[in-house]
């Protein structure tokens, strides 16, 4: 059957999953084979597209190219790497395609260029694709201005998140036909070698350090300096890596929790962790496991130099003594055997919180509710603390320890971990026969509640 392309498309080749091309052309091989597995693997075309914001049925075809040359080029006559059609009947959404592999960095310039392009050419959506991270594929990590975003949809992947998602399918076993399978796993062990140029967010930024020093000197930090938006920028790209980490290694979907006003406005959430940073010297991020007790907490303390991952629970309200709502804790973290856990108490009223190491409360679970006799714990949080100390300022080194820290604090106790939850009310024991009441007796009784409130 020929390939029809639509008029915007002067010439374009289907993208193969054996491409030929020059040794040199490793973003080509690399978006080639990409694309040709998103054409032919249905089950992760319409996953990955799913977060682009099209939803579609197993009847729709996806049909991928690259080498696009389109009929309008625009002022500086830019060329797609690749372009993305969707058929759904006499429906056709289309997107062009640029990626970038290594250490090479989309630029605002270019996808400003590019969402032009597809404007002049009545494109719907540029896609980009490279090693830099974005909170949700709506987000971006460029600061592209909200009159160029008005042109065409902006999705951005990074290249981890398309190696999770194809990772999550396999693992999951989404995907019933052999020869599909097959495809997807010789895609996910191909982007999976060094040599691709995929990589993980692996330092902070050059700013990181200067700004440590800067917090531990004791000196201001501004909510809007380029070196603070410099290091929020980078934190959300670190925390979007955590969360894809945490996918692949639990083989489920592990997402940043963001509110919604944020996931609508990524400047709205930029600056508002910015003003964070600014005033408590906290960087935080919040991951939210499927069917875990709570979210996943993470605080960087730039003025202690320490890292803390915590989850909550609402102690139990069946146990009555603070002794008896720790054991029930306390049974839950029994393989808990790595060092720096604590358990926070969090008291009622202006109780200010307690807390104590894991070890010490395992030794002598009475020292809880030490100074309190007449209060019952409400809730607890068991959190990981780890003091950097040096390590917490250099680039790499802060990012290799958060990115052990989440997984070795899930392992140990995320987990384990279970909420609470009241039992259902229960019958007397002793009750020999269930009452009956006619409905004579419940009318009966109505009438005279109803006689009763008129007199």
């Amino acid at each position: 059957m020929a390939t029809v392309l639509p008029n915007f498309v002067i010439r374009g080749e289907r993208a193969r999953l054996f491409p030929v091309l020059a040794e040199n052309s490793k973003e080509g091989r690399t978006l080639s084979i990409f694309l040709a597995c998103m054409e032919n693997v249905g089950e992760f075309g319409r996953c990955i597209l799913e977060s682009a914001g099209q939803r579609f049925g197993t009847r729709a075809k996806i049909e991928t190219y690259t080498e696009v040359v389109l009929q309008k080029t625009g002022k500086r006559a830019c060329r797609p790497d690749g372009l993305i059609l969707v058929k759904t009947g006499s429906r056709v959404w289309s997107a062009l395609v640029e990626a970038k592999v290594g250490n090479s960095d989309l630029t605002v310039e270019q996808v400003e260029d590019y969402l032009e392009l597809a404007k002049l050419n009545g494109v719907d959506a540029l896609i980009t694709l490279s090693n830099q991270f974005a909170a949700l594929p709506s987000h971006h990590p460029l600061a592209v201005s909200s009159m160029a975003r008005r042109r065409a949809e902006l999705v951005h992947w990074s290249w981890m998140y398309v190696l999770t998602e194809a990772s999550v399918l396999l693992g999951r076993e989404k995907i019933e036909d052999r020869d599909q399978r097959t495809i997807l796993h010789e895609m996910v062990r191909f982007l999976s070698h060094p040599s691709t140029g995929v990589k993980s967010f692996d330092q902070m930024p050059a700013s990181w350090s200067d700004v440590v020093s800067a917090v531990q000197a004791g000196g201001p930090l501004g909510a809007g300096s380029p070196e603070t938006r410099e290091v929020i920028g980078a934190w959300h790209q670190q925390v979007r890596d955590l969360s894809l980490d945490l996918s692949r290694q639990l083989n489920t979907e592990v997402h940043t929790r963001i509110s919604r006003a944020h996931a609508s406005d990524p400047h709205a959430r930029a600056k508002a962790d910015a003003a964070e940073l600014a005033k408590e010297k906290c960087l935080r991020a919040s991951l939210l496991v499927p069917d875990a007790a709570s979210p996943i907490e993470i605080c960087a303390d730039l003025q202690r130099r320490s890292i803390s991952v915590s989850m909550w629970l609402r102690a139990p309200q069946d146990r009555k003594s603070t002794k008896a709502r720790l054991n029930w804790l306390l049974r839950q973290l029994q393989k808990a055997d790595i060092p720096g856990l604590h358990v926070r108490f969090l008291w009622p009223g202006r109780a200010v919180d307690t807390q104590h190491s894991l070890g010490t409360l395992r030794d002598d679970p009475d020292c809880g509710a030490s100074g309190r006799p007449d209060l019952a714990v409400q809730s607890f949080e068991v959190l990981l603390v780890r003091d950097l100390g040096a390590r917490f300022g250099q680039r790499r080194n802060f990012g290799a320890e958060i990115k052990d820290a989440v997984p070795a604090f899930y392992m140990a106790v995320g987990q384990h971990l279970s909420s609470w939850q009241a039992p259902a009310p229960k019958l007397p024991e002793d009750r020999a026969e269930v009452e009956t009441v006619s409905p004579e007796a419940i009318q009966e009784q109505a009438e005279g509640v109803a006689l009763a409130r008129s007199e």
